[in-house]
């Protein structure tokens, strides 16, 4: 290796342990005279009392600029941008069903979920956005400060610049703590990825009516409430390099959990499996397994049906796509119609998880779904909609499940009803939960789980397609619990 690509790798290297070490100090901050906790209060409530906005279910007929192809039967945008709803077939040796087919949402291209953070006296801060979205349950969640497809950015909307996006497309403006292309939503989306980025800068940022500054610590007491920090915001937390706090518990005495929660972010620390046994695991399992995605007209998904204002499945199941007329006069574009995706029910996101030698270990599950990108990424231990396995035998309903859904009280760590994507998917709803076992819960793993530490879960974040969104949620909730 040269001496420049030497010295470049040394200065990463402490750059990456000293913003780990700085993220912490500011996890650790409940409060800030930059943002008081008042303030904050004040101005979100402010932010859902001033920006009135309207979203009114209507049928197909009445979407402008989208339409129904008369061959296909795939619903589209005019432009020819934006996304698409059409039908996909899959074809598997994973799991119970070998084939299905369903609609999904098609959208080709790569936004950029960013956030921007500044030191205030010694103290990192992240600019944090309200932002409408048309799914919403409360129309109004924090964001992080752009949160953009490309078509947005690009200006195919025909509306208003997007408001920070210079400091994601131009790397003079600051420098990258974060940068890597992860997955959404792959049982809803074909193939989608999002460029998911942190950038700290040191220049002034001019103030909006519209964004505030936060210390990770008052992020953090939002994100044990529901449906205050959306998805979008949730997946970058998730992949900031933490180091492993040494100072008091946030939330009053310490525990054995947070002990053992603390050493599972450490690199030092003992794991079940070695990383190397983990990816070697999954290559496996991608290799042994076949996912064949095709996609089909819409008209020709079986089971699926077209009415006026719905498309749905036969046996009410799953989800149904809807027609939405939104009026947001804070967007970039202030009215508009668009397709929307809504499950029919409240989901269960678990993740089970264990002290092995007093070190915390997360139970993650592999899971093929119909639209993921390279046939299997690490979900939570549990993830469905509860409902579409009621009636199915036990050896067909998910690992774990029965244990998730009557876990006592005093195991919950985490418990919190979170939003989905609003851009895409209407009052779509997940219960999140954290939830520790105790010795007597057997260490040997079902097909398809492995049991990893926090670090090791941590470190697969700076690389694309590895951990599924759900997760990547899940990990955001779990560095609330120091």
């Amino acid at each position: 290796m040269s001496p420049t690509k030497t010295l470049r790798t040394e200065r990463s290297a402490r750059e990456s342990v000293d913003s780990g070490r700085r993220f912490t100090r500011s996890a650790s901050l409940l409060d800030s005279t930059v943002t008081s906790n008042d303030v904050f209060d004040r101005w979100f409530a402010d932010q859902r009392v001033r920006n009135r906005f309207e979203v009114n279910r209507i049928p197909f007929k009445d979407l402008r600029g989208w339409q129904f192809h008369p061959e296909t039967g795939n619903l589209g945008h005019t432009s020819g941008r934006f996304f698409t709803v059409e039908g996909l077939r899959v074809e598997t040796n994973w799991g119970h069903h070998p084939s299905w087919a369903q609609p999904i949402i098609n959208q080709p291209e790569i936004g950029i979920l960013g956030i921007v953070v500044k030191e205030f006296d010694g103290v990192l801060h992240c600019l944090m956005q309200a932002k409408m979205e048309p799914g919403n349950l409360n129309t109004i969640q924090l964001s992080p400060t752009v949160q953009a497809t490309r078509s947005n950015f690009t200006g195919v909307h025909g509306g208003r610049g997007i408001t920070f996006i210079e400091y994601f497309r131009d790397p003079e403006r600051g420098r990258i703590v974060v940068d890597s292309l992860q997955s959404e939503q792959a049982s809803w989306f074909l193939r989608k990825r999002n460029r998911n980025m942190i950038v700290e800068v040191t220049e002034e940022v001019p103030p909006h009516e519209d964004f505030v500054w936060l210390t990770l610590g008052q992020i953090h007491q939002l994100l044990i409430q529901d449906n205050i920090v959306n998805m979008d915001a949730r997946t970058v937390l998730s992949c900031i390099p933490f180091d492993a706090p040494n100072g008091p518990a946030r939330w009053g005495s310490a525990s054995p959990f947070r002990e053992g929660l603390v050493r599972s972010m450490s690199a030092d620390q003992g794991s079940l499996h070695s990383t190397g046994e983990i990816l070697s695991w999954l290559t496996d399992l991608k290799t042994r397994h076949a996912l064949v995605q095709r996609s089909v007209p819409l008209q020709e998904v079986e089971h699926w049906y077209v009415s006026a204002d719905e498309i749905g499945h036969e046996t009410g199941k799953y989800f149904t796509i809807i027609a939405a007329d939104v009026r947001a006069p804070n967007r970039e574009v202030t009215s508009w119609t668009q397709p929307l995706l809504a499950p029919v029910d409240c989901g269960r996101v678990a993740m089970i998880v264990r002290r092995i030698d007093g070190v915390l270990h997360l139970l993650l599950r592999a899971r093929l779904e119909a639209g993921v990108l390279n046939v299997a990424e690490l979900g939570p231990t549990v993830q469905c909609l509860p409902g579409n396995f009621r009636d199915l035998p036990e050896e067909q309903r998910p690992p774990y499940l029965d244990r998730v859904l009557t876990a006592e009280p005093g195991q919950l760590r985490y418990d919190v009803v979170q939003s989905e994507e609003g851009g895409r998917f209407y009052h779509a709803e997940n219960r999140y939960q954290i939830i520790e076992v105790g010795e007597e819960f057997e260490l040997e793993e079902a097909p398809g789980c492995r049991w990893m530490t926090v670090d090791q879960v941590t470190r697969l974040l700076a690389h694309s397609n590895y951990l599924n969104i759900q997760t990547r949620s899940l990990l955001a909730g779990l560095h609330t619990i120091w």
